[in-house]
């Protein structure tokens, strides 16, 4: 796919993010059984709520998305997880779909709860929230290796030789 726009990589890189979930829930559901009850598998239960959350909170600030879910979700089922993924991959890639070069440049606003205003570009923030991805995942696959499970590689230099259609 050749590179048309900057808004047609944030549609392969998020083509690239619902891969990885894909490989995250793997991660997850490799955890054997008898560790599913540990404190840790709920960190990385959660932890993959929380990027669902952050993915939506975004929406939400861009008007894309009914209510503001809170940041850092908790007690998490992991049942519950797919549901919630196909919910957020839906709204995004929605979103996304409209995208072009100059939307990119616009400026968005936000306050946090503490009352602090923000301003930044849409391309910052679609970056930061690809990147976020990545932070976060790492710290689940870590997590799901100390636990016995199977850490799954979603570097995407290994997404690009998989689907070469989808290289920038």
């Amino acid at each position: 796919m050749a590179l048309k726009s900057l808004a047609d990589r944030f549609r392969i890189w998020y083509d690239y993010e619902r891969d990885c979930n894909s490989k995250t829930m793997q991660m997850l559901e490799s955890v054997p059984e008898s560790q599913r009850n540990s404190s840790s598998f709920q960190k990385a239960v959660d932890r993959l709520a929380h990027l669902i959350h952050a993915r939506l909170r975004w929406l939400h600030r861009l008007g894309h998305w009914p209510e503001m879910p809170k940041p850092f979700p908790e007690n998490t089922l992991l049942s519950d997880l797919p549901a919630m993924l196909r919910k957020t991959e839906d709204a995004w890639v929605d979103y996304l779909h409209d995208l072009d070069d100059e939307k990119l440049k616009a400026t968005i606003e936000w306050v946090l709860p503490d009352g602090k205003q923000y301003r930044l570009n849409l391309e910052a923030i679609l970056t930061q929230t690809f990147g976020h991805a990545w932070y976060h995942r790492g710290q689940i696959a870590q997590l799901v290796a100390v636990l016995g499970g199977k850490a799954v590689d979603t570097d995407y230099i290994f997404y690009c030789l998989a689907n070469p259609d989808k290289m920038i």
